[in-house]
């Protein structure tokens, strides 16, 4: 999903990490925590940017935000997008996101999009490396990809990091890390923005499809911005939503089923129907307990290994 390009909200986070900077209580590690698309890698790779400025003349500022923007700074690193076998193995597109070092995925022929423990080694011997700066930054987006010996490979260089390293982990999934992990991290929670923090991300869009993103984005700057950014995907939604409401109106079950039919197959079509399915339940006034509860039963089910269509018959016999 693409980026926006400024930062969208977020001003006490912000603020707070500026502090850091300018009282020199900079921790050695950041843990960035919220759902997704809420800009969380936005900020932490402006906050590289600002670590590796400090202390720069003027005259070199421009020039260190230039190779922070692109990932040539000699003194920061970002594991984001992971190389696949047989899924993303083009290193153009892995390089849009990631300039930590990933060689070893495809001599091993990696499949999973998970971050090992020769991700970590090779991580590693490069945050050896002498700063050119002030500070040095590593990146790692998705901590929660983290497998338990790579997890277990960062706890020494958490508790005993190099002088001048920060390391700043996103995750959406703050449970699921391990908790020796979180304990040597200092926790920055992330939130959903209010309507009026996402306004200025929706400048110049017609009033009804401002509306309807800002429904939609559940204020996560990184939707709103990929919506309206992405014309053809918003009317995909509108189709989408549209359904989902002729689903909560119509008392007939036959064309329920007809309705839930994405629901039958996994991926994006799916996702996004169990989405619209939530936000037209709850358009209604008052939403109708038995139906939330019915709702959340099918998201439940549908991720597990039991069968899909079973699944979604049950769901529509119990909303009839």
């Amino acid at each position: 999903m693409p980026r926006p390009h400024s930062i969208v909200g977020h001003d006490a986070i912000r603020a707070e990490l500026e502090q850091d900077l300018v009282t020199g209580n900079v921790s050695h590690a950041y843990l960035f925590a919220g759902p997704r698309h809420l800009g969380k890698m936005t900020l932490a790779r402006w906050f590289a940017t600002e670590l590796l400025s400090a202390g720069q003349p003027p005259e070199a500022l421009e020039r260190t935000a230039h190779d922070c923007e692109r990932m040539m700074h000699s003194d920061l690193f970002i594991l984001d997008q992971l190389w696949i076998a047989d899924q993303c193995e083009d290193w153009a597109v892995i390089a849009q996101t990631s300039n930590a070092p990933q060689q070893v995925r495809e001599k091993k022929g990696v499949k999973t999009d998970t971050i090992g423990i020769d991700d970590i080694r090779s991580l590693q011997e490069r945050l050896q490396e002498t700063a050119s700066g002030q500070y040095r930054c590593c990146i790692i987006r998705s901590a929660e990809r983290l497998q338990t010996e790579a997890a277990n490979a960062l706890l020494k260089i958490l508790e005993e990091p190099p002088a001048s390293l920060v390391f700043v982990f996103t995750t959406q999934a703050l449970s699921s890390l391990p908790s020796t992990i979180v304990s040597r991290m200092r926790v920055i929670r992330f939130h959903p923005l209010s309507h009026r923090e996402l306004a200025p991300l929706l400048k110049g869009v017609e009033d009804e499809d401002r509306q309807f993103i800002l429904h939609l984005a559940q204020g996560a700057p990184g939707i709103a911005h990929a919506l309206k950014t992405d014309p053809e995907a918003l009317r995909s939604h509108r189709l989408v939503h549209s359904k989902a409401v002729s689903f909560w109106r119509t008392h007939s079950f036959k064309e329920r089923l007809q309705i839930l039919d994405p629901l039958l197959k996994r991926g994006t079509e799916a996702d996004q129907m169990l989405l619209h399915l939530a936000l037209a339940l709850r358009e209604q006034s008052p939403s109708s307990l038995p139906s939330v509860q019915a709702l959340h039963e099918l998201a439940s089910g549908l991720h597990t290994n039991a069968h899909r269509g079973l699944i979604v018959q049950r769901f529509g016999m119990r909303v009839s």
